[in-house]
């Protein structure tokens, strides 16, 4: 049986903490689906910002941040520097943070009664994190350049 190096070790914490991450950046979108359907200051609206600020604050910022940290590590032990497909997936992954702050903003608006966009806006904007997962994984995997 081969030896376990920190390198496998660090890479699938990596992984673990990255699902972790997509699962919430694909679920709060959803939840907003529903949140919009309900009367400000209800019992449903209330449970449903307690669901997003448990969902932000517990599970995707953490995850957020120990993909980054362990993502930086993995990219300084491959070599960062002649990687162009590590570029682009890096570029990937702060679109998605961005798109994390985005969804954080409105979870905002939802707690102060300022939401402004439509279930069919969080509809299609729950599809932005699954492409851009597509296309990581696919460089990750075919380093095509």
């Amino acid at each position: 049986m081969a030896e376990i190096e920190v390198y496998d070790i660090i890479k699938i914490l990596h992984i673990i903490a990255v699902i972790s991450w997509m699962a919430g950046l694909l679920y709060l979108p959803r939840i907003f689906v529903y949140h919009t359907r309900v009367q400000h200051n209800s019992e449903s609206d209330l449970l449903f910002r307690e669901m997003e600020l448990k969902l932000l604050r517990y599970i995707m910022n953490p995850a957020m941040i120990v993909s980054f940290i362990l993502g930086f590590y993995l990219a300084i032990q491959i070599g960062f520097a002649g990687s162009y497909w590590l570029h682009l997936k890096i570029t990937l992954v702060l679109i998605l943070a961005g798109f994390h702050g985005f969804l954080a903003s409105c979870r905002k608006k939802f707690a102060n009664n300022k939401n402004k966009h439509s279930h069919k806006f969080y509809r299609l904007i729950n599809e932005v994190p699954t492409l851009i997962m597509i296309l990581a994984v696919s460089l990750v995997i075919l380093k095509p350049f």
